[in-house]
């Protein structure tokens, strides 16, 4: 029998470390703000980089979905629930990151662990960056593969791992192409030219560069300018920048023929809602043809970033739109966040085992619903909690 004191002890732990989590309850969203617990605030704290999930063009899109095809799509895609409709959006996707083909998840946590434990077993091994996203490090482990890390976006010693590594069958290097905690960027044209000269896979993780990486949205290949083909594996996610929900994995047409048959997280769950698919195809329309998204994410991140780096705040490396306020102890973190919150200001602060011990961080997530004055506004507050908490 369940003992209602069981998890007493552990969830006092986590308190007595500023590590217990609750849930917020948010009642409304609307451009750049967010009503929580019933008080407005500007939110920081949404993956909505280019604020498309409250575009009436994806509204309309997802509303003819559901008069078309219904609320659900009622099975497995091996089933009876691969609507035409899915099939068009993975075209799209295909089309629009430049591969042979594409497949359709229903998130990214199940797109990485439905391929890396179907692409890889206890024969092979995989190469994974030490800051790589939960859902990758969850994969390698479902692989049963021997795992083997090296350190943040560190080529030499990716390299001195490769060159140390005994036989194996299928060898695969994965990594976030932009690193959600850190706002960095993975060296991948470093990684495949090392993947070519150790006979490895690549496979990159685009979540946080969909939509938002390159001139045209289209992603890390994009933004390196990599030849077609150049990366194996791409994976991404409808939630973040294109405003919806889901996943996808584009590459190969036999990558995907290979999928269909043995990644158990495709095979088991039921296919995307056809509101779903019909969002994400207007969301890939507009990328396609309207940059001025873009570029205005990139002048709030610049904004934004510039003010952070003058006052005096760590930040790391970030080169985009996720923006990590150093602070270091968890309940500096909490605190910080609270006064913020004070202020009008939704920024979450974000604790291991998200991130490494000691390395607690406000995470600033900038997008283009974002206006000027918010941003100022929001850099003053941020200087002066800063200089209460002397962190500058």
């Amino acid at each position: 029998m369940l003992s209602p004191y069981m998890f007493d002890d552990e969830l006092f732990g986590l308190g007595e470390n500023g590590l217990y989590r609750t849930l917020k309850t948010c009642s409304q969203f609307k451009s750049s703000k967010l009503v929580l617990d019933g008080k407005k605030l500007i939110n920081f704290s949404s993956n909505n980089y280019l604020g498309l999930a409250y575009d009436p063009v994806l509204k309309s899109a997802a509303c003819r979905a559901i008069e078309k095809y219904g609320c659900g799509s009622t099975a497995s895609r091996l089933m009876c629930g691969n609507l035409a409709f899915n099939e068009e959006l993975e075209k799209r996707i295909a089309r629009f990151k430049r591969t042979e083909a594409a497949l359709t998840f229903s998130s990214g946590y199940m797109a990485n662990i439905g391929t890396i434990s179907a692409l890889m077993g206890r024969r092979d091994v995989i190469f994974a960056d030490k800051n790589n996203h939960a859902s990758l490090v969850d994969g390698c482990i479902l692989s049963r593969a021997k795992l083997m890390r090296y350190s943040h976006r560190d080529i030499k010693d990716l390299e001195r791992i490769l060159k140390n590594t005994g036989k194996y069958g299928r060898r695969l290097i994965v990594t976030d192409s932009l690193f959600s905690m850190d706002g960095d960027i993975a060296p991948l044209p470093d990684i495949i030219e090392l993947a070519k000269q150790y006979n490895c896979m690549v496979m990159i993780d685009d979540a946080h560069a969909t939509g938002v990486l390159g001139k045209t949205g289209r992603g890390s290949a994009e933004y390196f300018a990599l030849p077609e083909g150049a990366i194996d594996i791409h994976m991404g996610t409808f939630g973040k920048a294109l405003g919806s929900f889901g996943a996808y994995v584009a590459g190969s047409k036999k990558l995907i023929d290979f999928l269909i048959n043995k990644a158990r997280s495709f095979i088991f769950s039921t296919a995307l809602p056809p509101s779903v698919i019909g969002s994400v195809i207007a969301a890939i329309s507009i990328i396609e043809t309207d940059n001025t998204r873009i570029k205005a994410l990139n002048e709030n991140v610049d904004y934004f970033r510039n003010h952070l780096r003058k006052a005096g705040f760590n930040i790391l490396d970030t080169a985009t739109q996720i923006i990590p306020l150093m602070v270091g102890e968890n309940e500096k973190a909490l605190q910080f966040s609270k006064l913020l919150m004070q202020n009008g200001i939704f920024a979450v602060p974000i604790r291991p085992p998200t991130v490494p011990s000691n390395t607690a961080r406000i995470r600033f997530s900038i997008t283009s619903a974002h206006r000027k004055e918010e941003l100022s506004y929001t850099t003053k507050i941020i200087k002066k909690v800063g200089k209460k908490l002397n962190i500058i």
